[in-house]
Order: structure tokens, then sequence, then C-alpha cells
């Protein structure tokens, strides 16, 4: 695993980590979750130089942390020392429960003070830790930042060591959605999508957080399943998999399609998560990309990825054709 800066918060986190989505289960999440099968695949991770996780609490209401926390259990003493040091990335839910947030959400009504100290306290007890490395708010309005609603539990928080860094993850296709916020000052990381589909965060946002020291998350490295080259036109989920609602049927017709195109350039011994991944890590603003796994197989894959070489300028240059800008919609969540 090869090791980068995550900003000014000074971590070595390795440039792979692990988003913990997809091992939750629970309503409105991924189908298929298997606890066993997930605590292998962490175990696994920390086994290849894993050392960065991201979860939530809506992540099967508070279960990928406990899931977690039993993974920090076990690796106490990685835990406490500071090289390969297990970091820790959670997230408070809006109140109102709406993902994505809008122009029109109020603070009062999705991050209220005590709403955020509440969950706090939720994420550090299910976690298991005294204080979270990160914690981060799960949607975000830019028109907030200079609000002392949430900034004062915030340095309540840090002040009392109970947080270590705050962040931000960004609203779908909003990269641009949090640019004011970053001039508070209190804010160390940013999560964002990222990938060969979605390469507008490198319009503005990337550049931002380079000249603020400020560590960049990328997500969603594989367009929620698109660019593992593996959806069909006929592609189904049980119900109650929110991905029913997110590749509603143009959504799933323009996704294959344009997963088919970007096959075609695709080099020989490479598969297609391997170039999503490396097109990421290819840009020096990214601190940690973070693929969801729900198999030791996908485990390996993915963070074996770390260390290739440079993509070459032909190649790059060939991806940024497959730039695809979208807004939200009701499928954006």
């Amino acid at each position: 695993m090869r090791y980068r800066r995550f900003g000014r918060l000074g971590w070595q986190v390795g440039e792979v980590g692990y988003g913990m989505w997809g091992i939750a289960g629970g309503e409105g999440g991924w189908t298929g979750a298997d606890d066993a099968a997930g605590r292998d695949s962490l175990r696994e991770s920390v086994r290849l130089g894993c050392n960065f996780f991201d979860t939530a609490w809506i992540y099967g209401r508070g279960h990928s942390e406990e899931l977690l926390g039993e993974l920090l259990k076990e690796n106490q003493g990685s835990r406490e020392k500071l090289e390969n040091r297990l970091h820790v990335a959670t997230k408070i839910p809006p109140k109102d429960r709406n993902w994505p947030s809008t122009r029109e959400s109020k603070l009062a009504d999705v991050f209220p003070g005590d709403h955020i100290l509440e969950y706090a306290h939720k994420s550090l007890t299910n976690l298991g830790v005294a204080s979270i490395d990160l914690l981060q708010f799960h949607v975000w309005e830019d028109s907030w930042a200079d609000d002392e609603r949430w900034q004062e539990p915030i340095r309540r928080l840090k002040d009392e060591g109970l947080v270590q860094g705050v962040g931000i993850s960004v609203n779908r296709w909003e990269p641009h959605n949090v640019l004011k916020t970053l001039d508070t000052g209190l804010i160390d990381a940013v999560q964002v999508i990222h990938n060969i589909f979605d390469q507008a965060p490198e319009d503005e946002l990337f550049a931002a957080c380079q000249e603020r020291d400020i560590a960049v998350i990328c997500r969603v490295p594989f367009d929620e399943g698109t660019l593992t080259g593996t959806l069909t036109h006929e592609s189904t989920w049980p119900e109650g998999d929110w991905r029913n609602s997110y590749f509603v049927p143009e959504n799933l017709r323009a996704s294959v399609e344009r997963a088919e195109r970007l096959k075609r350039v695709v080099p020989d011994g490479m598969t297609l998560p391997e170039l999503a991944l490396r097109f990421i890590l290819r840009h020096p603003a990214v601190a940690t990309v973070i693929p969801g796994m729900r198999s030791v197989k996908h485990v390996r894959a993915n963070l074996g990825v770390s260390g290739a070489p440079p993509l070459p300028d032909d190649l790059l240059a060939e991806l940024r054709r497959h730039r695809w800008d979208r807004t939200p919609t009701a499928w954006s969540q």
C-alpha cells in the first residue's frame, strides 16, 4: 500500500481506503450484505495495509459503525500507534433524513446544534472510541457556511477532544457547493464523487483544497457499479435496494451505453475497475479513494491497484472525453 498525506491533519493514509456503506445492509441500503463476509473483508484490508475507513451512522442505522468498532478493538495496537494507525471517518445524518439537501433546506431542519452533538456521541459509542478522527456532515449547502449554529458545536467537539478533524461529504454532482465553507477554516477534508464520468471536481474544488491543504476523499469510484463493467440493460435489484431508485430506466440505459464505449479503451491486461481507480489516484489533490468492498476478492483487487505506475498521457486524454456532466435529479441521492 502506498500512503499519502491527509491534508493539514498530517495523517499518512492508504491511498485506497475502505467505503463501508455496502457491508452495512439495512433499510435503504445495499441488499446482500453479510456480516461474516464483511468482517473477513475488513480484516483482509488491514492485512494488506488499508488504514482509512469511511462509514456513517445511516449505514445500517449504526451497524456499519459497530462493525468498524469490532475491527478497531481487534487492532487496538494499530489504533494507538502513529505508524499504520487505523483512521476512522464517519458522518452525521441530516435530521430531516433527506439526501441530498436542496437550496430550500434550512440548517435548523438539517443540522441543528443539539443534533450534531447527539450523533457525534452516538457514533463515539458505536465505534467504541474516545475520539473520532474525522466527523463529516453527510449533506451540505454552502449557504450555511458562516452560520454559527453549526460552527459552535463543532468547535465544542474539537475543544473537548471528541473529534480531531471535520469534513463535508458534498452532494452528488455539486462539487462547487462547498467552496465558501472552505474559507471558514473549520473544514479539514472534503468527500466528493469523482470518477471517469464525474470529472467536475477537478474544475475548481481540487485546486481550492490544495491551496488550503484540505484533504480530498474520492467516493463512488465505480459510479455505483457502472464502472465495474458488469451492468446490463436488464440489470435488476431486490426490492428495498437503493439502486432501484438510482438506476431508473433512463439512467441505467445511459450508464450501460457509456460503460460499453469506455470498455473499448481499457488497455490489455487491465480491468475497467483498475482503470477507474488509477484515473482517480493520478491526481495529486486526492488523499484517498474509498471503493465499497463486500468480499475478500474485491479487497485484494482494489487495494492491489495502489502503487501502480501513472497512466500514459494519450490514455488520459481519451478518458477525459468520457466526462459525463450531470445535474441533481430525483435519482441523485
